[in-house]
């Protein structure tokens, strides 16, 4: 983890530099307040969250899943186009909700689970709240689908991030930034290279 940087040093100076007695208690609890997040931001990136990860095997799985507050898994499988286009949204996500693990888990190295949580349309997304399902994005029902082109696979970061958010597995509020939108416009949506068949038996 990298020291605090020169931003957050220069907030804590300018706040404790300022001489105002009548808001020293204010100005003090606020110091103890951010002083507070930053600790558990630094906790929560010491456990992998902020990140985007393959879990290979399903028993670390579990226990990442029903260990943690809020988990995001998705079950893909490899040269599934539409699950590279899931991956890349959930990239996005990721470092913008630290407090919810992002997790990705291919198929072929999870039997169990995948016949467990009847796994049968990819990609699959699975929210997790305290190890319980909360909600399932199969395919990418529910996303708006087909707004960004004729393929059907055009939704935006924004939709899923909603989607999560209303599932009660991300905390506060939308918290994509127009930069991190405007990187997603300009790096355009990539076109599937599967032949439209996201059964698997």
């Amino acid at each position: 983890m990298s020291p605090p940087s020169d931003d957050e040093d220069a907030l804590f100076d300018a706040l404790e530099s300022e001489s105002d007695s009548a808001l020293a208690p204010y100005r003090a609890q606020r110091l103890q307040q951010l002083s507070s997040e930053l600790a558990r931001a630094k906790q929560l990136r010491n456990e992998d969250h902020g990140t985007y990860a393959e879990i290979r095997d399903e028993k670390a799985l579990m226990e990442i899943v029903t260990s943690t507050k809020w988990s995001v898994v998705h079950f893909f499988k490899d040269g599934f186009g539409r699950c590279g286009v899931m991956d890349g949204h959930l990239e996005i996500l990721a470092p913008s909700h630290i407090e919810t693990r992002f997790l990705r888990m291919n198929v072929d190295n999870a039997p169990f689970l995948v016949t467990k949580l009847k796994v049968q349309v990819l990609p699959c997304v699975i929210a997790f709240v305290d190890g319980v399902g909360a909600d399932r994005i199969v395919g990418f029902e529910g996303l708006g689908g087909g707004e960004l082109g004729n393929d059907g696979d055009g939704f935006r970061t924004k939709d899923l991030e909603a989607r999560l958010l209303a599932a009660g597995v991300l905390i506060g509020e939308k918290k994509l930034t127009e930069a991190v939108l405007a990187r997603e416009r300009a790096g355009g949506k990539k076109k599937d290279q599967d032949d439209g068949d996201d059964d698997w038996d």
